[in-house]
Order: C-alpha cells, then structure tokens, then sequence
C-alpha cells in the first residue's frame, strides 16, 4: 500500500508570513519570495535567454512549495515578447496545500503586484489532492504545469521528459537527506537535455559530488539574501550516464496527422493535436461522428477504487480528474458537451463496503474525490430505496459521448479536415509519411502521422500481429419513466441505471464476447432489469416485464484486451523486435524499435469517457517531445507495445 497524500499544516507566525515545518528551511518570510525567485532560479538558469525562440522549453522544479517559482516563470515568460511556444513546468510535492491555504500562504508575496491575478488562476485551478500527475493548463494550453504529488524520492524515476532548466529544492541535506540521494541524481541526469542548467540554493559539498558524479558541471555563485552562497551549472557530462536519451519530438516535414475514427478517442486526439497547431485530416467510416459504441445515449463516468491503489485505479484515478479539467475547458471555450449534474453513487456488493471504506480512509482520499456513505446516506442521495451502502463520487456523473465528440472536433474547426464515409484499410510508408489506402486499393490520405483510433478494426489496418483485442457486445435497455422517476443521481454497481433529462432511464450494459448480434434481444433486456434490481430494489418492482418487447435500447461491440486495459501510445516496429527477438528477451519498453510516426488509443472497453481524453493527451506529447502527462510505468501499462514484449520475454514473438 502507498504512502497516504497528507496536505501540509499550515500556521501563520505573528508577523503574518507562513510557516510549515516543511518549509521553514527556505521561507523564513515571504516578502520578497519574489525577487528570490528571480535571482536564483531564473537568473541561476540564464531565464528568459535561454526560451527565447524556441518552440517548447521544459522546467523540472523538486518541491512546489506554495508555487512562487513556478509563478515567477510563467510572469517572466508573458513579459518575454521573445518567449517560447509552450512552456512546460513540472513540479514534485510531498505535502501540497489545499487551495485555500495555498492562497493565504502565497497572498504576502503577491499581494498588489502584476502577479497575484496568476496565483488566483492557480488556485482556481488546484487540482484534488490524491497522488499522482496533475496537469493544468493556461494560456489557452501555452503554459502547462504538470503537477507530481508525492515524494520527489519515489516520483522522479516515474517522469518522462526532456528537461531544459532544474529548479532543485534548496533545503539542507543534514534537514532533508532524502532529498540528495544518488537516486535523486540519477533521475535528474535520466532527464536532462543537452546543456540543461540548473540552480539551486545548496551550495553544501555532498551536493556538489552528486551533481558532479551524475554528469552536471557547476560553480558556486554569491548568494540572496541569508544564503550567501548557491550553485549554478549544467548538464555535460564526460561520459554516457544514462541508458536511453529523453524524448524528443517527432521529426516531420509537416505539422498534419491522420486520425482513423472520430469516436471517443479519435475526436479527443483531434482536438489535442490541434491544439498544439496540428492540421488533421479525420477518416470516418460512417457518415457522421459517434456513430458505434460512442454514440449510446449517455456514459457514466468515475474512478475505479481497489483496495491497494492498483494500477488500474491509479489510471482511472489520473484518467477521470484529466477529464474533468478538460471538459470544463471546452466548456469555458463555448464548446459545451451535454452532461447530467455532479454527483454518482456506487453501491457496494455485500463484502466489500467495510473494506473499501478502510481503503479511504488509510488512502486519506479527501471528501470531494470519494466519500464511503451508509444505505440510509445512500437512499437519501438516491431519493429511492438502495440494497446497501457504499461511496459517493461528488464529481461523477454521466455525459452524453456524441455531444463530448461533437465538442471537440467544433474546437479544433479551424485545423480539421473531416472525411466520412471513408474506411481505412491498410497504411503504407511512402518517403517522409504515411499513405492510408481504402479496400480498393486507392490512397485515402497522406500525412507524417498517423493514429489508429477505430476500435477493433486498428490492429488489423496498422498490420499489427501483437495487439490482440476482442469484441463485447452491450446491449442497453431504456426504462420509462414510471420506473425510476424519483432517481437523482446516477447509481453503478453490477448494473447502473442513469436518470436522463426526458424522463427516460438508461440502465445496463450486457457484456458478451464475441457476441456478433445487432438485434434488441429481449433477454439482455431482463439481465439488465434484474441487476440494477439487485441495487435498487424499488425499480424492479415497477417494470412490467411482461412488456419487455416494447422497452428501447441500443446495442454497442466494445473493444478490449485480455488486460482490460486500453492501447494508447507510439506503436512498436514489430519487424524489427523479432529479428532482434534474441536481444530484445530481456527488454523494457523504451528498449523496443518503433514506428516513427504510428499510434494508436483504442481498446477502451467501457471506460471511454475516462481514458479518452488522457489518451489523446499521452499521444500529443509523444509526438510532441513534451513531459508526459501520467507516470512512465502506468504509460507502460498502456503501452500498445505490451504484448509484443510479452512474446518477446516469453520467447514466442513471431
């Protein structure tokens, strides 16, 4: 079981400046935090010099604090006339404040100057605090801050990215050893760019040798303030200190991506990729968008809870709160998918409602991400009668997926290229890209990139042998409104019924693989009844089963994988693993040659809504060369590649 996210306690001394045993090594006042900020880290990294004209730069800061570091950046980059593109900044914390106090610990330091407008817009933009990667953009995506809650000890080794300044908290070693591990070096060579600098306020001698054994020349500078002295230097090393080189962009001749499919994944891969600049051409196989699984009626979305915070959690975890601050961006931008009030309710099955609300409790999940509720509790959120007790998503819900599809593909208008009824059926490598050929062996389209978002048929055009997925067919049953009419709030369990704006409740899904029937089938209808009967009672009463043949529904295939887990990534040149298999036996994924240019988000299963979006962003910063928004090792959970290396392992890959 990981270690529980415990906010700091933050006090106030007399003199109004924020003390927390945490920080008290470096903010022995906030005034003048600032102009500290400015000396030794923007100054200590030759900023903003160093930015300017450049299409992306990249900051990796140990220790968030109450965020002036990163507040100072963004101010100095708006100033820049000069500035880069889009500037990431990445930030590790063990003990992030909750909004409110991040506000109060900042407010000394920013009050009346041009920066206090940009730490409201942080703190308007806190993210929940549970572990993990956080992203959060501003300046319409220009400035993107990558958030890592927890120990700098254990989140480091899980980045990805290509580092252009280091921002290295300044506490003491003797305070914080854990800080100045080997580790900590080894991670921070792992990540650094060709002559990245750095600068911190530590100028202590097991500093130096580590800096300078991980590859990192430096020299002492004067000091600000109470620290007379802090080091400053950069990356160069003597010899190779690291196994693989960090990302780097795609080398294209043109900005311009194919996407196959514009369901869940492949309009949120749309509307990423334009984003950053892209010009897409979408291919679509039928004459609108949304048109197989993600065009039911409506999707209920929520984190996966488990008992040790699987991997699988951990992705839904980062997928769902990802989601949330995307959607709320489409919608500040007039682009406003069709969803329900927040609010949706889990019902426990019969052993697990004690357990799993140990599991919170031991987590400290906090009360706005999930509460564990009794059945009376459960009821009244409900309004009808519930089998048992179990958690509330306050931030849960249900959305409409065409309406989402729809959102974002009218974001990304100006760069889109839409083409329906077109099918996919093989890619080929002509020069410099990539040429996208219909079943009569006619090219369909041409770009550098290409992403494979349709679902079961993906492997299949991308011509993979490794990427074995299946087809669940789900069936939907709508209910009257006679059964549900008091329902408030979506409710999941072994079934869920979704309360929908004309009365109608959506209730499901079947799941039955390698079930090839698209016919409304009236025993998928009762399997659906009696599950969610199973969980409120009171609904089974009310159906007339004896009516079944005239109830309404929809039937969707779900792609999966034996893992349950989607493909999202860069995909892997499987040609090129085999005649390597010998060598490759032992490999990790960044060991595995790849296609330059081929990707693929598919396989969702029933968790679209969820993964959609995170998808879509992994894959633009893939391409892009920028820090990746999730940890490598649930990115490698993902990883298209996965059963390729598996083979690979197993000595079977053919």
């Amino acid at each position: 079981m990981t270690e529980p996210l415990v906010p700091a306690v933050l006090a106030f001394r007399d003199n109004g400046t924020p003390y927390s045993p945490r920080y008290e090594d470096i903010y022995h006042s906030a005034v003048g935090a600032l102009e500290q900020a400015e000396y030794v880290f923007l100054r200590g990294n030759d900023l903003p010099g160093r930015w300017q004209k450049r299409w992306l730069f990249t900051v990796l800061e140990t220790g968030f604090g109450i965020g002036i570091n990163f507040l100072s950046t963004w101010a100095a980059w708006r100033a820049d006339p000069d500035r880069c593109e889009r500037l990431h900044f990445v930030s590790t914390e063990k003990h992030p404040f909750p909004a409110a106090d991040l506000i109060a610990a900042s407010a000394p330091a920013v009050a009346n100057t041009s920066i206090a407008p940009l730490a409201r817009q942080l703190a308007d933009a806190w993210p929940t605090l549970v572990p993990g990667m956080h992203r959060l953009e501003f300046e319409d995506g220009r400035v993107t801050l990558t958030l890592v809650f927890g120990d700098a000890a254990q989140t480091l080794h899980s980045l990805w990215l290509r580092a252009d300044a280091f921002y290295l908290d300044g506490f003491s070693p003797a305070k914080n050893p854990e800080l100045w591990t080997p580790a900590i070096f080894k991670s921070l060579a792992r990540l650094a760019g060709d002559q990245a600098t750095f600068a911190t306020y530590t100028s202590a001698g097991e500093v130096k040798r580590g800096l300078q054994q991980a590859g990192f020349e430096y020299r002492k500078v004067d000091g600000f303030g109470w620290k007379r002295a802090m080091l400053v230097g950069r990356f160069a090393p003597r010899y190779r200190v690291r196994r693989h080189e960090p990302p780097l962009p795609l080398a294209v001749d043109e900005r311009h991506a194919i996407v196959i499919g514009t369901g869940l994944a492949g309009c949120a891969a749309i509307e990423r990729l334009t984003a950053r600049g892209w010009r897409v051409t979408s291919l679509e196989r039928h004459p609108a968008v949304a048109r197989d699984a993600s065009g039911n009626p409506a999707g209920v979305f929520h984190p996966m809870m488990s008992r040790d915070d699987s991997v699988g959690s951990r992705i839904t975890r980062a997928g769902f709160l990802y989601a949330l601050r995307h959607w709320l961006s489409l919608e500040r931008r007039g682009h406003r998918p069709m969803r329900g009030p927040e609010g949706l309710l889990q019902i426990a099955d019969d052993d697990e409602a004690l357990a799993m609300a140990q599991a919170i409790a031991a987590f400290a999940y906090p009360q706005d991400y999930v509460t564990p509720v009794s059945s009376d509790d459960a009821q009244r959120i409900a309004n009808m009668r519930v089998a048992r007790g179990g958690w509330l998503f306050p931030h849960g819900g249900w959305i409409s997926p065409a309406s989402l599809c729809a959102a974002q593909c009218n974001a990304s208008q100006a760069l889109l290229e839409r083409r329906f009824d077109v099918e996919a059926a093989r890619v080929e490598r002509m020069g410099n890209e990539w040429v996208v050929f219909g079943a009569d062996g006619a090219a369909i389209a041409s770009a550098p990139v290409v992403i494979f978002a349709n679902a079961h048929e993906a492997a299949r055009v991308a011509g993979l042998r490794h990427a074995p997925t299946r087809s669940v067919r789900g069936q939907l049953t709508l209910l009257p409104e006679s059964a549900a009419k008091a329902l408030r709030v979506p409710v999941i369990g072994e079934g869920y019924a979704v309360p929908l704006p004309n009365g109608v409740t959506l209730t499901g899904a079947s799941y039955d693989i390698d079930d090839p029937d698209t016919a409304l089938r009236a025993d998928a209808h009762i399997e659906n009844i009696e599950r969610i009967a199973r969980l409120l009672p009171d609904m089974g009463e009310a159906i007339d089963t004896g009516k079944l043949a005239s109830l309404g529904g929809r039937v969707g295939f779900r792609c999966v994988t034996s893992d349950r887990l989607p493909m999202i990534g860069a995909f892997a040149d499987e040609s090129a693993a085999i005649r390597d298999a010998d060598k490759l036996r032992g490999a990790w994924p960044l060991d595995l040659p790849r296609t330059p240019g081929l990707y693929g988000a598919f396989a969702f299963g029933s968790r679209g809504l969820i993964w959609a979006s995170l998808g879509a962003e992994l894959i633009a910063s893939q391409i892009e060369g920028e820090p990746w928004p999730v940890e490598r090792e649930l990115a490698e959970a993902l990883d298209p590649a996965r059963f390729l290396l598996r083979a690979l392992r197993q000595g079977t890959a053919r």
